[in-house]
């Protein structure tokens, strides 16, 4: 729903949930992570909940109407720490704040809420449709990851004038939500299966919450920051963009080729 640390894929939001520090790459994965002679973007990896679309505020509408309901209050503050997270995260904190239900019954009744919300006015972040066009237009791929379930990711897909997505990872279809990696590693996976070729090295993602961009830079993918309703702490491992207004395609595969530059320099050194 609604912070950088690390938790995952679906056809959208069942978790807003660290990272692959001190866990061992799966042997499957190794030839996933690489590193090409020379690579060129492939895909573009788009977070979905304040990256593409601006439904934070539906989410926390939806948050203090249940926690009022049952009695009690929510905070702003309160609504800024599930940025990012897991749905059952975030439900547990809910129940935490006295909502007395069970954790698959706040998320269907959040994400009820939201949808309706979503199918009155879809609230594009600025650029976000833009750059997807552009990207289509360059012959990019493009896939949706999300913690956000496949019902309400669904609905936002489908108010796009193109089929922009091969497909999405959403929060109900994979066991660890962000900042864990898995949706992002899911991804790659996929985009492997029409590309053997392609590695973490030829795809980018972007982020607006420190549990997505954690997830993101774990999986080894170029991450790049877009802050919107959280501000994203400095990280070597991650490019900032304030908005994604006016960046081009081009800007994208750039910042593949400026990783894969830095890293023949650091070798170099060593």
């Amino acid at each position: 729903m609604h912070g950088i640390s690390c938790q995952c894929v679906s056809p959208i939001r069942a978790q807003r949930n660290a990272g692959t520090a001190g866990r061992q790459v799966p042997r499957r994965l190794e030839t996933m992570h690489s590193l090409p002679s020379q690579p060129l973007l492939k895909a573009v990896l788009w977070d979905m909940d304040g990256t593409l679309v601006d439904t934070e505020p539906y989410w926390i509408a939806a948050e203090r109407a249940l926690v009022e309901s049952h009695g009690g209050s929510w905070s702003h503050q309160q609504a800024m720490q599930l940025v990012g997270q897991s749905l059952l995260h975030s439900a547990a904190v809910l129940q935490a704040a006295g909502v007395r239900l069970e954790a698959r019954e706040i998320v269907d009744t959040l994400s009820t809420q939201v949808i309706a919300q979503v199918r009155k006015e879809v609230p594009w972040r600025p650029g976000a449709r833009e750059l997807l066009d552009e990207l289509n237009t360059a012959g990019i791929r493009c896939a949706l990851v999300t913690m956000s379930e496949g019902p309400l990711a669904g609905v936002v897909v489908e108010s796009l004038p193109k089929p922009y997505f091969e497909f999405m990872v959403t929060g109900d279809t994979v066991t660890n939500g962000k900042p864990h990696p898995e949706a992002y590693l899911t991804a790659v996976e996929r985009l492997r299966l029409d590309d053997p070729t392609l590695t973490i090295h030829h795809c980018v993602a972007l982020e607006d919450s420190v549990p997505g961009a954690t997830a993101a830079i774990a999986s080894g993918v170029v991450t790049v920051g877009i802050p919107h309703q959280v501000p994203l702490p400095e990280d070597p491992r991650m490019i900032m963009w304030d908005t994604l207004v006016g960046r081009t395609a081009a800007d994208v595969g750039q910042l593949v080729d400026d990783r894969f530059t830095a890293e023949n320099l650091l070798e170099g050194a060593n």
